[in-house]
């Protein structure tokens, strides 16, 4: 399958992907923007939270590097990011940072005759598929991960995000620790250079989903909410100690538990390829960032109030979403020591 004509399907996608991601706004409503990995969550905390409250969340779910852009111009209350920004760069920038929810990224596919899940990869496989190396779906190291399964002599394309993303750079920091070939020629990244003769780019996880969906012999990624909406098919991922698992909230919080949040300035830790024999592989975290001294200081409280309340409240929301809510002890910690920064 040809790049030119992959980029046809690809803006279609995205044409879906804009009309099914609208903004919830009201007159008086907080501003922020940023990731789309976290989209679903922050729209179903937003609509609790306007019922309960009467205000509203406007929230631009246009990938982490449109977020730090529109934080750092100003023209949003908070910056929403999967991919952490670095202590040095919050300190010149007069920001902080701190995790809001966990969640985890998934492989999905489109292949005929498989149950979500019946399929399984390990990551240095995995690897080799996204590198372009693993071409097709009979592969042998395909057949010898799923003994028994009839895979297709069926073409590989890679769906991959068009947009600078957090989940890209938390998926192609996971690749990076399993294969050191991706490492070298690759690396890790919001935007990466996609190496496979065969791929088309997605904007926005709704993006890749789709895509994912409407081309055949398919191989993406997605935060697992997408996974959900979307009806998707995925494969088991081989952790750290080799077992294969599923992704859930229960392997999401497997891999987050014992996270020394303060071992990285900002809170920015990364969770791939986690210890445990429980923990999904690609489990991270969605960052929010905000001003230390802000322009509208009435905003930002407000803004604090909607994640406080999130915090507290809306942690059987994000389970129901497969999300991991933070921990009391961390979220305490958020508030004590990160947001009494915020003047």
């Amino acid at each position: 399958m040809k790049r030119h004509f992959l980029k046809s399907i690809a803006a279609a996608a995205d044409a879906v992907s804009s009309f099914a991601l609208p903004t919830f706004a009201a007159a008086t409503d907080l501003t922020g923007a940023g990731a789309t990995f976290p989209y679903p969550m922050y729209a179903k905390w937003a609509e609790v939270y306007k019922k309960e409250t009467g205000v509203g969340l406007n929230y631009q779910s246009i990938g982490s590097s449109g977020g730090i852009k529109q934080i750092r111009a100003k023209t949003v209350t908070f910056g929403a990011t999967d991919a952490p920004v670095k202590g040095e760069e919050l300190d010149r920038d007069g920001m902080i940072q701190f995790p809001a929810i966990i969640g985890g990224t998934v492989p999905v596919i489109n292949l005929e005759g498989f149950k979500p899940g019946e399929l399984r990869v390990s990551g240095t496989v995995l690897a080799d598929m996204f590198l372009g190396k693993i071409t097709k779906w009979n592969d042998a190291k395909l057949v010898a991960l799923n003994p028994g399964k009839a895979l297709p002599d069926q073409s590989i394309t890679i769906v991959h995000r068009a947009d600078g993303s957090g989940t890209t750079f938390n998926w192609t920091d996971y690749l990076s620790a399993v294969s050191k070939e991706w490492a070298d020629k690759v690396g890790k990244g919001a935007a990466v250079k996609w190496p496979a003769d065969s791929s088309v780019g997605g904007k926005g996880n709704e993006g890749v989903a789709a895509n994912v969906n409407r081309v055949k012999g398919a191989l993406g990624y997605v935060e697992y909410a997408y996974v959900k909406k979307n009806n998707m098919n995925f494969m088991q991922l081989q952790n750290k100690d080799g077992k294969f698992v599923g992704p859930d909230d229960t392997t999401f919080s497997a891999a987050a538990a014992g996270v020394d949040w303060n071992s990285v300035p900002g809170m920015g830790v990364s969770m791939v390829d986690a210890k445990g024999a429980n923990s999904w592989p690609v489990t991270t975290a969605s960052f929010i960032l905000m001003y230390k001294n802000p322009e509208d200081k009435a905003a930002s409280q407000e803004a604090l109030k909607f994640f406080s309340w999130a915090f507290k409240s809306g942690k059987k929301l994000a389970i129901d979403l497969d999300y991991v809510p933070m921990p009391d002890a961390v979220t305490a910690q958020i508030q004590s020591k990160v947001w009494s920064q915020i003047k």
